[in-house]
């Protein structure tokens, strides 16, 4: 059992445990690309429609990482493996599935649960209008674009990826997400970016149009 030593910062025996957790989840192998499966630890469930999809599992495990290197910089290299894989796996496909899958209009649309039509979109819409976290490539006027990172839209997708590099960078100091890396990885369907050229490509994509992304 780890001793605190009064006057230096330290994590709870909670938040320990959620570390180790959050450990064995990082380094269990699974495959995120199309023809693997994400592993079920992964969360995919919760909070449909906008947010059932595992990579928001990702995102949201990165956050406390970082403060807690903060607060324990010598276990900094237990911090850096579970960032790196948590990037790795934003990189796959079922990563980036609902862009990748949802093409078009939700045929859906007509039979959504009430509580989506009373909390999510205008009585005057229902059935006529996507729910919120239908991602929709394809649709007029931006054309079918299966670049998650290099498409006129998926804003949250690109821009949560761009947090998490930055994360694995502070941490662990170490470049190796600014050396090019293939995402979704599915033949022709494969893109290849590093981290300070999404950095530039976003900041592009806000500086054209007020609006910014689609």
């Amino acid at each position: 059992m780890s001793k605190t030593v009064r006057g230096y910062a330290a994590t709870s025996e909670r938040s320990r445990g959620w570390l180790r957790y959050l450990y064995r989840k990082a380094t269990t192998p699974d495959n995120w690309d199309k023809d693997g499966e994400a592993h079920p630890h992964w969360d995919s469930y919760s909070r449909e429609p906008t947010a059932s999809w595992a990579r928001m599992d990702l995102r949201e495990s990165s956050h406390a990482v970082v403060l807690m290197a903060d607060t324990t910089p010598a276990w900094r290299e237990v911090y850096s493996t579970i960032l790196d894989e948590l990037v790795y796996r934003h990189t796959g496909y079922h990563a980036a599935r609902d862009w990748l899958d949802q093409i078009g209009a939700d045929p859906r649309r007509d039979s959504y649960p009430e509580g989506w039509h009373e909390t999510l979109m205008p009585k005057h819409l229902r059935g006529q209008y996507d729910v919120p976290g239908w991602t929709a490539n394809g649709i007029e006027p931006w054309g079918l674009q299966m670049d998650p990172i290099g498409a006129d839209g998926n804003l949250f997708f690109k821009g949560w990826f761009l947090m998490m590099l930055g994360f694995h960078l502070y941490v662990s100091g170490d470049e190796k997400w600014n050396r090019p890396f293939d995402m979704v990885r599915d033949g022709e369907n494969t893109f290849t970016w590093i981290h300070s050229g999404i950095a530039e490509y976003l900041a592009n994509q806000w500086s054209k149009v007020a609006e910014g992304c689609q």
